[in-house]
């Protein structure tokens, strides 16, 4: 832990955040506070954003790494085997077509194991945000229309915060991340917040920035 550094207890019904980067070294600098939308379109502003395993913490925990892990859409990296498996044409992508199913499927997955956050409250929190426009889902379909993998995140201005994304067959979370960079890339979308990094996210272009640079996109 960095010298000084503190996790300050909010209060639910106070709408704020202490300053991020007086927060621990990997991030944690907040506990406590809901999952209302006011709150967690003010957190995202300032790349913010809630992670806890909602078995072992009654509180919520609030994260804000001082070192980003974005993925800038023009410089998605898509392997020679995602472009074969594009040219297959076995899978469409859509956008908002089922929101509730990706994000029920990212926790359906993960449900069981150690640290998993998507509970029902998470669950709620985000489908609220996305009733209000605020977040978002590309869904990976097979030939039959049978939903096989997807993301979700939150968007707020030209930037995606990416929360969760699930495969059902192989390679299918990444054919929806190339197409996500894609269409922001085509219609000027600032950067995908990868929140931490992943081999998985890593070889996908990610790469790591500052978070006072990282603000810069996002003011």
């Amino acid at each position: 832990m960095e010298e000084n550094a503190m996790i300050v207890k909010l209060d639910p019904d106070v709408l704020g955040f202490p300053d991020p980067h007086l927060g621990e070294d990997d991030g944690l600098f907040a506990i406590g506070g809901d999952l209302s939308i006011d709150r967690l379109l003010l957190a995202y502003s300032y790349g913010i954003f809630p992670w806890f395993d909602f078995r072992r913490w009654n509180d919520i925990l609030w994260w804000c790494p001082m070192d980003r892990f974005v993925i800038f859409p023009d410089k998605i990296h898509v392997s020679h085997s995602m472009r074969t498996l594009m040219n297959k044409e076995l899978y469409t992508v859509g956008f908002n077509d089922d929101f509730d199913g990706v994000i029920s499927n990212c926790s359906r997955l993960r449900y069981h194991e150690v640290g998993a956050w998507l509970g029902e409250d998470m669950i709620e929190a985000y489908k609220c945000l996305h009733e209000q426009g605020f977040a978002a889902s590309v869904e990976v379909r097979d030939k039959s229309g049978k939903l096989v993998g997807g993301l979700y995140g939150v968007t707020i201005g030209r930037n995606f915060f990416g929360e969760s994304m699930f495969s059902l067959v192989p390679s299918a979370s990444k054919l929806a991340l190339i197409h996500l960079a894609r269409f922001m890339k085509d219609n000027g979308g600032g950067l995908i917040d990868c929140q931490f990094e992943t081999p998985h996210l890593k070889s996908m272009g990610g790469s790591h920035i500052s978070y006072d640079e990282y603000m810069k996109y996002l003011i």
